[in-house]
């Protein structure tokens, strides 16, 4: 693609100057409290108040590009596993190089900092103060006071406009009513859940899981790039302090990226311990990754775009909520999986989607992830049993748009109590218990939790079944729900799958196959790798 040669030329004929009116974007923006007028305005935000905003243009061809990923995922398409690039991505569904280059040169004319231009052609990240916002949107920034929360929220008092003729899908950034929040968790007391793990007290360290869902054999990760998507910065000494005193030895690089300007480390005591969970525990999974990169921005949006149209790695993992913008995320995820990119997401930490927020794994173009319960034989040694965490978020989807997948159909019962016309969440499980030790914020410690950690763990045990994927030949596995769904209805499950049959969250009770605590279980070791890359 062209690498916007006009950006050296901002005073070349602009978008904006011939727009006869301001034209509404294509999404809503205004927080629904505010809309409805049900929360009082207590002031305003300092107008030099830097706000960081990922701009979004809208997709084309939505129903050619549903159409394509049926056949890269049916093992019966010629298209099977035929994964498109970056620009092939652009080519097909992506918004035109003209509207793209014509958006840059917008906002850059306007005053705002262009942070961040992508090789999709989706999102501009551009930097500017609540000023230079509310005169651009056409808005006034106010503060109001959270209905359910002892803070005040910033938010456009009306729906933002342009006065620019390209459409606009929408614009991330412009309020704070729900605040990006990790799914980790940590016992009252360190260690009172300490279980089988060969750390202090019986804490599980991130190579007593590899050994429980792989084992000792010789798939590390090798080659592999695996991508973190983080709202907040993380200190890197907390990485090497953890590799240091637990191992193995810290071959990985681990490459901090800032999206939209934002810092991406930071030192002392620093609040990084989503962060830095997610860094150990993938590494510990897949101890000779090439790389982990780690992937920080004010929004989500920014991040995930990023994560796209880098495409550098293949597996990907969050454990961060935030507010649902499907309109604006869904294509990201169905951008990843033509790619071949697997994501996975933590389902959440408080039993149900509502409690933990249901955003982004009511999504049905990604995995999300349960927690479980895990017992090891020994200190280090082999899984022995495992059952459903009493914390494990899921359901059906809150959003009552997102219809149920043909494959996950099937398992929906009775006994699991599922939707049948409702996505379900989550599709598989990992460790999530308050036994596991990181390092963070400057200290080591253990009975630490949630599905924060089965995220990453699954991560990085399919960057284990990549790299067996790549030695003989074979493409990535890419989005794993329809091929999970699909050996799960086979013959193999109880091989390649630990179905979790016992253990109970919220009003839901792992059974056996599918349920709503663990989906359809945690990683099978050797036996579901090779079945994932036949």
């Amino acid at each position: 693609m062209r690498l916007f040669p006009n950006l050296a030329c901002l005073v070349c004929a602009t978008a904006f100057a011939g727009a006869a009116r301001a034209e509404p974007l294509l999404t809503a923006h205004v927080p629904a409290s505010v809309a409805a007028h049900q929360v009082a305005l207590v002031g305003a935000p300092e107008s030099t108040q830097l706000l960081h905003l990922a701009v979004a243009l809208p997709m084309r061809d939505p129903a050619g590009l549903a159409a394509l990923l049926r056949q890269i995922y049916d093992p019966r398409s010629p298209l099977y596993r035929h994964y498109l690039s970056v620009s092939q991505f652009a080519d097909r569904f992506g918004p035109t190089v003209a509207d793209y280059e014509a958006a840059v040169r917008f906002f850059a004319d306007a005053g705002l900092q262009i942070t961040g231009v992508s090789a999709n052609r989706y999102i501009v990240d551009v930097v500017g103060s609540v000023a230079d916002a509310e005169r651009v949107f056409h808005v006034k920034m106010g503060l109001y006071r959270h209905p359910t929360q002892r803070r005040l929220f910033m938010a456009p008092d009306r729906e933002p406009t342009l006065d620019f003729a390209v459409p606009v899908l929408h614009v991330s950034g412009l309020d704070d009513f729900t605040l990006p929040t990790p799914r980790v968790t940590h016992a009252t007391v360190a260690g009172a859940r300490a279980g089988t793990g060969s750390g202090p007290n019986g804490n599980f360290l991130g190579r007593d899981i590899r050994a429980a869902y792989y084992g000792s054999g010789p798939l590390t990760g090798a080659g592999q790039s695996l991508g973190l998507m983080e709202l907040a910065h993380y200190d890197m000494a907390d990485i090497s302090m953890y590799f240091a005193n637990y191992g193995p030895p810290l071959t990985t690089a681990v490459i901090g990226i800032s999206t939209d300007g934002s810092p991406v480390s930071c030192t002392g005591k620093c609040n990084d311990g989503e962060q830095a969970l997610d860094i150990e525990y993938a590494i510990s999974m897949a101890p000779g990754l090439s790389q982990v990169r780690v992937y920080v921005g004010k929004t989500a949006e920014s991040v995930l775009n990023r994560m796209a149209s880098d495409n550098t790695s293949k597996q990907l993992s969050t454990s961060w909520g935030w507010h649902e913008d499907f309109a604006t995320d869904d294509p990201l995820f169905k951008e990843m999986a033509a790619q071949g990119q697997t994501f996975l997401t933590a389902s959440g930490d408080y039993s149900t989607l509502k409690a933990s927020g249901p955003w982004p794994e009511e999504d049905a173009n990604l995995t999300a992830v349960g927690g479980t319960d895990l017992k090891t034989a020994a200190a280090g040694g082999p899984w022995s049993a495992e059952t459903g965490w009493a914390d494990s978020a899921g359901g059906p989807s809150l959003d009552k748009t997102i219809s149920i997948e043909g494959y996950q159909l099937p398992f929906i019962n009775s006994a699991n109590a599922g939707s049948t016309t409702l996505r379900n969440v989550p599709d598989i499980a990992g460790d999530a218990n308050t036994d596991n030790l990181i390092c963070a914020a400057n200290r080591c410690d253990g009975g630490w939790g949630g599905t924060s950690f089965a995220a990453p763990i699954w991560a990085g045990f399919i960057a284990l079944a990549n790299q067996q994927a790549a030695a003989n030949g074979k493409p990535v596995v890419g989005f794993l729900n329809p091929a999970l769904y699909g050996l799960a209805g086979g013959t193999s499950y109880q091989s390649i799958l630990h179905d979790e049959t016992s253990g109970k969250s919220g009003k839901y009770h792992a059974v056996a196959g599918y349920d709503l605590v663990t989906g359809l279980g945690s990683p099978g070791g050797q036996a579901l790798i090779d079945a994932l890359t036949q």
